[in-house]
């Protein structure tokens, strides 16, 4: 006779969730591709009463009862990491599926992966940096749905951060009601471009695929540099560039000279204090640690 034996519930789970980038340049809210550098969040069950959490940890906690049936516990929640905030590299996505997917841990895993990214989209509002988030690689996502592809480790991102943030809000303010529809018609062949390349790992048709006339022109003023980094980033060696998410952090992408390339981008910056950090893509998504 085979008895049911419950779930393992650890009473503590620390989930590592890589940074993203978003948008690249006119994939607008819906193209992201995770990144090799990461946070780690642990919650942990408090025996001391409700400890005092973020209001985005909060909102994230609240989701995630209600949605799973869970009755809601007090917990502990830490995050460290290497993902700056506000940089546009998805650092809220790291604190919301950090909570969402160590509370499922601990409580016995009663949601999927799936519903977990759902949750993560709803809370953001948009699903292009919580679908790379959740699943790793590059992924084209829309409401409730994505599509994962695998990159290659020939492919380099070169990020150039700036001393300074951009909240989200702030950059969406920026953009217009209205787009012209040449530009959206371009912004959109480019969009498909770079969703071939990455397909069919032909990574050199990314070449000139990054231009964008949907929200990079509008946002340039938060980070006026924006044009000269990628232009330095290009003569260097690289395919192309765009701006992260809604900024303030410029990628271009590289099949080789890396190192020069990011020191071309440093130069074209000239800001002392920004710095540039060389990755790869993340192809795990958010995971638990042992």
């Amino acid at each position: 006779m085979v008895c049911w034996q419950p779930p393992y519930m650890p009473d503590a789970a620390t989930i590592q969730i890589p940074a993203t980038t978003a948008n690249l340049g006119p994939g607008f809210d819906c193209l992201g591709i995770a990144l090799n550098i990461h946070n780690r969040v642990t919650v942990e069950r408090s025996d001391d009463g409700a400890p005092e959490l973020t209001p985005m940890a909060n909102e994230a906690a609240a989701a995630f009862f209600g949605t799973a049936g869970v009755a809601p516990f007090p917990f502990h929640c830490h995050i460290d990491g290497e993902v700056p905030r506000s940089r546009g590299l998805g650092s809220s996505v790291t604190v919301r599926l950090g909570i969402l997917h160590g509370l499922n841990q601990i409580t016995g895993q009663p949601l999927n992966p799936r519903r977990l990214f759902e949750i993560c989209a709803a809370l953001e509002g948009h699903p292009d940096n919580a679908a790379p988030g959740a699943f790793g690689g590059f992924v084209v996502s829309g409401p409730g749905t994505y599509e994962r592809f695998e990159v290659d480790p020939a492919l380099e991102f070169i990020l150039l951060i700036p001393p300074f943030e951009v909240q989200t809000p702030v950059a969406r303010k920026v953009l217009p009601a209205q787009v012209d529809r040449l530009a959206a018609v371009r912004s959109c062949g480019n969009a498909c471009r770079i969703t071939a390349a990455f397909a069919s790992k032909r990574y050199e048709n990314l070449r000139g695929a990054f231009g964008d006339g949907l929200h990079q022109p509008f946002r340039e003023p938060l980070v006026p540099f924006l044009p000269k980094v990628i232009a330095a980033g290009e003569k260097a060696g690289a395919l192309g560039g765009f701006l992260s998410g809604s900024g303030s952090t410029i990628c271009c992408v590289t099949l080789g000279q890396a190192e020069e390339v990011a020191q071309a981008m440093q130069r074209a910056c000239g800001d002392k204090d920004a710095y540039t950090i060389r990755t790869h893509a993340d192809s795990r998504g958010a995971a638990a640690l042992d």
